[in-house]
């Protein structure tokens, strides 16, 4: 038997662009807050559901998954969680979703900072999966993990399911690569090699990878003998990447591929596509789902049993397996035209 399993990544936009904060003056932290405000993830949730539900993958990588809260004195919270308000969405839509492993990322910067109208804000970065429930998948291991190497001492780093289907085992891996200096970006791209992407499993990478194609941190995951979804698969340019931080740009600007699926250890893809890049996936007050497009895969499971998996291990235990890294495999097809 050999399963067929869908996979989604996408990076669905914490909101708005906190390049102001890097001088956190109350008048920054209020045009921040605004445009979170006005890229509305209630929303642009209906959105990201709507997509989604055309795919209805087994499992989803999510990226800015972020988490705000705006703290008035003498009245409630008031908390936006993107994977909240996404999960009900999906529900009203009959797609039953549950977060299988959750990275947080704090940030002493992002925290109760003060604004121009007597409150604070606080947001949040988070990374997660979330996987499909009733459909014969059942997560036996979790991993989560942060990287060693960080610019600006922003934390970024991974999460990891071990996924059982009709007796086989794969592992499937979600990531956001630090989007502003290119070393950190090696660094962690092979981190994710000697860490939770070293197994005999069948293994998927998806994620924000700001990287475009041939660039060194996605040439470090093709040589450890990844290949890319949408190279062997995919029609077009797969471009990914990025709409205008007020998400109303009239004509999409996504110019670079960064987002990707990519695979390794018995799988045989069969299809990959885009969503959330088309005129017609905007809401109707005219926002783009996303600054981002998702990629959509599916894949055929080879038939890989697997044997030593001690289902008796604790979720939540951190499993690193270490295997002896398999000979580089290269991408054989031109992918100078991405």
């Amino acid at each position: 038997m050999n399963p067929e399993v869908s996979f989604l990544t996408w990076n669905i936009y914490r909101g708005a662009d906190i390049a102001p904060l890097a001088v956190p003056t109350p008048a920054a932290v209020t045009q921040v807050f605004r445009q979170f405000l006005a890229t509305n993830f209630p929303v642009r949730a209906k959105a990201i559901a709507r997509e989604i539900a055309s795919k209805k993958p087994d499992l989803i990588g999510l990226q800015e998954a972020e988490k705000w809260t705006l703290k008035i004195p003498d009245f409630p919270d008031v908390t936006y969680d993107l994977i909240e308000i996404l999960l009900d969405e999906l529900r009203e839509r009959g797609l039953h979703y549950e977060v299988a492993a959750l990275l947080e990322n704090p940030n002493v910067l992002a925290q109760d900072l003060p604004d121009s109208n007597g409150n604070k804000i606080s947001f949040l970065n988070r990374n997660a999966i979330l996987i499909r429930k009733d459909h014969g998948l059942k997560v036996i291991n979790r991993q989560v993990s942060h990287f060693k190497t960080m610019f600006d001492g922003f934390l970024r780093g991974w999460c990891a399911v071990d996924v059982k289907v009709d007796g086989n085992v794969f592992r499937m891996i979600t990531t956001h690569l630090e989007p502003l200096n290119p070393p950190t970006r090696v660094g962690q791209a092979q981190e994710l090699i000697d860490g939770p992407a070293n197994t005999d499993l069948p293994v998927i990478i998806t994620g924000d990878l700001n990287s475009p194609p041939n660039s060194p941190p996605y040439n470090i995951l093709i040589t450890n003998g990844f290949r890319d979804v949408w190279n062997a698969v995919g029609e077009g340019l797969g471009l990914t990447c990025c709409q205008g931080a007020d998400l109303l740009n009239a004509v999409s600007s996504l110019i670079i591929r960064i987002d990707y699926i990519l695979f390794k250890n018995g799988w045989k893809p069969k299809e990959a596509e885009l969503v959330g890049e088309e005129q017609s996936n905007r809401t109707r007050t005219g926002l783009w789902p996303s600054d981002h497009a998702g990629v959509s895969a599916s894949l055929h499971l080879e038939d890989h049993h697997d044997h030593h998996h001690d289902e008796s291990s604790d979720e939540s235990s951190e499993h690193h397996h270490h295997h002896p890294p398999h000979p580089p495999h290269k991408e054989s097809r031109d992918e100078s035209s991405d």
